[in-house]
């Protein structure tokens, strides 16, 4: 930004925490201007005349200023537009655009509840949390996490633990995995968190041809053991030795996409819920 830019401060104004109004402003600024370059005021909690009053005077007093704003009463938002006008202050609505289409959809008016996006935004971070506690727990980092997990998945190698307890991660739950093979111990805790179990196996063939591209792509040979066929039925037998024990279902992941496992497991999931000692 050079030092003649019409732009130098932005009040994000909301009556809640304005994170709405400021992820929508930062999205537009950076194709304009590094947003970094314009300073960023949140003024929350603003639900009165009075302190729409107050944030337009300091807009007022500082050069180059501009006002955003999520304001769900439309009489306060009402308010703060036109005083906002009258000092010659630019001034931009996130929200109202949006709620008058959706009005003339539902047909009805809005509830004007300030913080309801901030109670939907409740969902995203327990999503951040599984999220981080999926990678965290990843491959049997911490046999402690089998206690604090939702769900608990065992497989052999090249069997998607990862990726399917990052996407079930997204719907909020929290997943550990754990590498099965004949050398590798049990966690200790496995026994105390076999409700939570779910095994995760594969075709033979499937897992010859995945675990093949996989040592090709890290310049091992074909030599390798780990993509022999006499490890790879060594190793799932073990595994269906396992599952046995625990006595937890099974998912075969066999050429299925990481979405349609996680089908299956929310599947057995809900069953789990609908009759726990089953």
């Amino acid at each position: 930004m050079t030092k003649t830019s019409p732009l130098s401060k932005v009040y994000i104004v909301s009556d809640a925490l304005g994170g709405t109004a400021e992820r929508v402003f930062r999205a537009a600024i950076v194709q304009f201007t590094d947003e970094a370059m314009v300073a960023v005021e949140r003024v929350t909690y603003v639900r009165t005349k009075e302190a729409v009053d107050r944030v337009v005077a300091s807009a007022a007093n500082e050069a180059g200023a501009m006002i955003v704003y999520s304001l769900v009463r439309e009489t306060l938002g009402e308010y703060l537009w036109t005083t906002a006008q009258v000092r010659g202050i630019p001034i931009v609505d996130v929200l109202g655009p949006m709620i008058q289409g959706l009005s003339h959809v539902f047909g009805r008016a809005p509830q004007e509840v300030a913080g309801l996006t901030h109670r939907a935004d409740g969902n995203y971070f327990q999503r951040v949390e599984a999220a981080e506690f999926a990678v965290r727990y990843d491959d049997g980092k911490d046999p402690s996490a089998l206690l604090a997990a939702e769900v608990v998945l065992l497989g052999v190698s090249r069997t998607s633990k990862t990726p399917l307890s990052l996407y079930l991660a997204n719907r909020r739950l929290k997943v550990a995995n754990v590498p099965l093979a004949p050398e590798l111990p049990l966690p200790a805790s496995l026994s105390a968190a076999a409700h939570k179990v779910v095994g995760l196996t594969i075709a033979p063939e499937a897992l010859l041809s995945i675990r093949k591209k996989r040592v090709g792509s890290l310049g091992l040979g074909e030599s390798a053991g780990y993509a022999s066929w006499p490890r790879i039925i060594e190793e799932l037998a073990y595994a269906r030795g396992v599952f046995d024990r625990v006595g937890c279902p099974v998912v075969d992941v066999s050429h299925q996409a990481v979405e349609e496992t996680a089908e299956h497991v929310l599947t057995l999931l809900k069953r789990r819920r609908q009759n726990p000692t089953g």
